[in-house]
């Protein structure tokens, strides 16, 4: 039987369209802000006390950013993957967040924004990383620097939950989530 993989999950610090109030979904080139790097040296801080092994990191600027701080933390070179990505909105990232409320189903875990992914295609794709990961692990404790939806993604697909029962809090901006990841991973 493997033994039980930890996973410590580190969302980015806070980005420029965080603190603007603006829809990030996949946009590729958002940074962080000042309190944003601080939160990722902090985020950093605590991840080197929990010792991780290996470490990977969304592709996305804000993400890679964070990573950074990580890896000079710990000591740990990372390497990026687009399956720890955030969830797609499409047309509507860049948009202010406030305006979607009207417009986004966010009880619908199968619908999505012209060009984007459902919150079923976001589970999905987290499971089948998950599942991958559980089959090769690089270490017994890897950190994910990653986002708050693909977080709330993890949780469901390790606690067995579907996309309609994903978590409802995010984790705020430069803060680990610890997630313990058994020999199975719930699809």
């Amino acid at each position: 039987m493997a033994r039980p993989l930890t996973l410590l999950l580190v969302r980015h610090g806070q980005s420029e369209w965080n603190a603007a109030g603006l829809m990030q979904g996949q946009t590729a080139h958002v940074p962080l802000t000042g309190l944003g790097h601080e939160q990722a040296a902090t985020a950093a801080r605590e991840l080197a006390a929990l010792r991780p092994g290996a470490m990977l990191s969304s592709d996305l600027l804000r993400a890679v950013q964070t990573a950074e701080h990580c890896a000079e933390a710990t000591g740990l070179p990372f390497t990026t993957t687009p399956a720890l990505r955030e969830q797609g909105y499409g047309v509507l990232e860049g948009r202010p967040s406030r305006e979607l409320w009207d417009v986004v189903d966010w009880t619908d875990p199968h619908w999505a924004a012209e060009g984007g992914e459902s919150l079923a295609d976001l589970h999905a794709r987290v499971a089948a990383f998950l599942t991958r990961l559980r089959e090769d692990p690089p270490a017994d404790v890897v950190a994910l620097v990653t986002h708050g939806d693909t977080i709330r993604a993890a949780q469901a697909v390790v606690a067995g939950l579907g996309p309609a029962d994903m978590p409802a809090v995010t984790p705020h901006n430069g803060t680990v989530t610890r997630l313990q990841l058994g020999a199975a991973v719930a699809r």
